[in-house]
């Protein structure tokens, strides 16, 4: 995008994602925020004025697991994001013997606690459109979906489940 004019811009709350990561090398400027859910700085910092064409690359952290606002207090488990207790475990994970990562109770308050993390979200993306000139381009969408005990599982991997792939993909400009 740079050489055909565009300023390219990437402010990202996923530390896994620095500015050595393939997918966000490149960029005229990179900055990785102070927090994992830090959508909200991002929002309040980000300058869309100006005649040059911008890209921006926002990647949020705040629907990530463990789901996490400001006091937020949820059950944790460790391992790569939260995903699963081993990679030696062949046990398959629909079977009365496998162990679970939640209760059911604890599975429901994660999922309403991520639904309430995309609510936060949505409030932040409208409120960067406020601040969007006409004529801008936006495309909302995620890099993956999320598993809440659909056949013993939770979280997004390395498994390859269909809710994995499920992601929302929104598009469309300002007039």
């Amino acid at each position: 995008l740079s050489k055909l004019g565009y300023e390219t811009i990437a402010r990202v709350s996923m530390p896994v994602l620095n500015q050595y990561t393939l997918i966000n090398q490149h960029f005229d400027d990179y900055k990785l925020m102070d927090h994992h859910n830090d959508f909200a700085g991002m929002v309040e910092e980000i300058d869309l004025s100006g005649d040059t064409p911008r890209y921006y690359f926002l990647n949020l952290g705040e629907t990530h697991y463990p789901y996490m606002l400001d006091g937020d207090d949820l059950p944790r488990i460790s391992g790569v994001h939260g995903v699963f207790k081993s990679l030696g475990d062949s046990t398959p994970k629909n079977t009365a013997s496998a162990d679970k990562f939640f209760d059911a109770s604890q599975m429901k308050m994660l999922h309403d606690q991520q639904v309430t993390c995309v609510e936060y979200i949505d409030g932040y993306i409208g409120k960067i459109m406020d601040k969007a000139p006409e004529n801008t381009y936006f495309i909302v969408t995620a890099d993956h979906g999320e598993l809440f005990g659909e056949n013993g599982y939770f979280g997004h991997g390395p498994i390859m489940h269909e809710k994995c792939f499920e992601v929302p993909y929104v598009e469309g400009r300002l007039d």
